[in-house]
């Protein structure tokens, strides 16, 4: 089986999502792709496992927050070592961190731009993360 990771910050609202989300549409596209996600910058202050606007977004579409219940992970090496597919959900803030942290994986990276809750509320945030996912799900769908 193949593997995505999806990166954001704090591994605990935009990266979980993305993680849940894909693993719950990759098989009904007949994908053989598990998702994982990590942090770049874990937040001491984020509260229990999992963002209450992730939780909420994933009951609204039906989702089981299947593997909500682990606290986040910061990345190492290895976790981009180990991914077939690197996706960091916001390119302007992630970017940086990569370069400074892991120059040497920054090409394999894909960067997409979705904004944390400093910048979009998760009405805006959530439904511009699903286009995304589900836009990388029908491309690695197209390569198998």
């Amino acid at each position: 089986m193949k593997t995505v990771l999806f990166l954001c910050t704090g591994n605990y609202y935009r990266s979980r999502f993305a993680e849940i989300y894909f693993n719950w549409h990759a098989p009904k596209r007949g994908l053989s792709w598990q998702a994982t996600s990590r942090g770049l910058g874990l937040d001491p202050c984020n509260l229990g496992p999992l963002s209450m606007h992730t939780i909420l977004r994933l009951r609204e579409l039906d989702i089981p927050v299947t593997g909500g219940q682990r606290l986040p992970l910061p990345v190492k090496g290895d976790d981009f070592a180990t991914a077939d597919h690197i996706v960091a959900v916001k390119a302007t803030e992630h970017r940086p961190m990569i370069e400074r942290r892991f120059p040497e994986w920054l090409e394999r990276v894909e960067f997409w731009e979705v904004h944390d809750l400093d910048c979009a509320g998760p009405d805006e945030a959530m439904p511009g993360l699903e286009q995304e996912v589900v836009a990388l799900i029908t491309r690695l769908a197209e390569q198998t």
